[in-house]
């Protein structure tokens, strides 16, 4: 009787986990992970046979490698990217602490693997970069500081976020790796910028910024160098940067070839600095400009979609991630060109590398999971689900 007069309380029907994943994935973004992974084995299999012939190795022992790490990677990401936000928060903050961690010991324990900076920690045959699993976390905690901030009697959110700021930077600096310092001041000035940051405020920290580069230009022999071959108008073509750049020149519109290209065998590092240019000299300007599209794919459509997101904790952080990113990759390929300074940065999953794979994975499942469609409210759902999802 009281159900007929009343109505019966609503039983809410969950899909499996599956089908609802598959339902509010951003199917475009999901698809051009995989497109980019692709490339780079495909590029991997030109740009790594040199290196494996000088080490004396099968010539497809890093194309081997990178597709273990990619399944690794990739596994991590279709895996995350079906958490909750709030389980992604939980995974952030573990992993950031974690990293942390492993990046304070690096000047006591870390290797430099011959290329003047500590970065990389030796595990059972492993190298691993700490750097890179650090970036997504600090991301992930800063925007749950400052989503915290915004509530009433919250704790003072953008202080904590900017003194870990400072702390992160000092320790990457120590290595020394300003490529990852400059993108971590970026990624928390997004997130900082979306937490409503006063412009004023977001010019004062600019300063700063420039200021700290003055410093590290004065003090650091290592940066010093890089800025001034980024300045100087001549190239010397038997520098990293002579090479891609000849090789780029070279390759045109439509490349030289499939395996015709010449770069590779001259660039130490043409399977993962300057793996864009082992693409633009084989393949042409048209694969390079299919490679920015899917990147510009995967932000755009994440920044739209968290456009209409009302958690301030998922906007920061999907906001902040996708800023990671793109802008490592706007980076590794801006270096290639010479419109940047050499960073020593891969691009995602398309450049070799374990650690750069599997980080890149982690990265995108996190922010594949905050920009997941779901239901703005309780009402919203029993619209979208019917009369008969509400009861009678």
């Amino acid at each position: 009787m009281t159900e007929m007069v009343y109505g019966s309380s609503p039983i809410a029907v969950r899909d499996p986990v599956l089908p609802r994943w598959w339902r509010t994935i951003d199917k475009w973004s999901l698809t051009s992970v995989f497109v980019l992974f692709g490339i780079g084995l495909l590029l991997g299999l030109a740009a790594s046979v040199p290196l494996a012939s000088r080490n004396g190795l099968e010539p497809f022992y890093y194309v081997q490698k990178q597709a273990t790490f990619g399944c690794l990677g990739l596994a991590a990401m279709l895996g995350i990217s079906m958490m909750p936000p709030g389980m992604v928060r939980r995974l952030g903050i573990i992993g950031f602490a974690v990293a942390f961690i492993l990046v304070m010991v690096l000047p006591v324990v870390g290797q430099d693997h011959g290329k003047g900076a500590i970065r990389w920690l030796s595990i059972g045959g492993f190298s691993l970069q700490p750097s890179e699993f650090l970036k997504p976390g600090f991301v992930i905690v800063s925007a749950w500081l400052m989503a915290a901030s915004q509530d009433l009697n919250g704790p003072p959110g953008k202080l904590i976020s900017f003194i870990l700021l400072i702390a992160v930077v000092g320790f990457l600096a120590m290595q020394p790796d300003f490529g990852q310092s400059a993108l971590v001041v970026f990624a928390w000035g997004v997130v900082y910028f979306t937490a409503g940051a006063p412009m004023l405020l977001i010019g004062v920290i600019g300063g700063l910024v420039a200021t700290a580069g003055m410093v590290f230009y004065n003090s650091s022999e290592h940066f010093a160098r890089r800025i001034d071959g980024f300045l100087s108008p001549d190239v010397d073509p038997r520098t990293q940067l002579g090479y891609a750049a000849n090789a780029i020149q070279e390759g045109g519109f439509f490349g030289v070839g499939v395996g015709e290209g010449q770069v590779k065998w001259s660039l130490p590092d043409a399977h993962t600095d300057f793996i864009i240019a082992v693409a633009a000299e084989e393949y042409g300007l048209i694969l390079v400009l299919f490679i920015l599209g899917l990147f510009g794919v995967i932000v755009a459509r994440s920044l739209i979609r968290l456009m209409a997101e009302r958690d301030p904790f998922t906007r920061l952080a999907g906001a902040g991630l996708a800023a990671v990113f793109g802008v490592q990759a706007m980076i590794n390929m801006g270096v290639a060109v010479r419109l940047l300074p050499a960073k020593g940065m891969t691009l995602p999953f398309v450049s070799y590398g374990g650690s750069s794979v599997i980080a890149g994975g982690i990265t995108v499942g996190m922010l594949l999971a905050l920009t997941r469609s779901r239901p703005r409210d309780r009402m919203a759902e029993i619209f979208r689900r019917g009369p008969a999802a509400g009861g009678r």
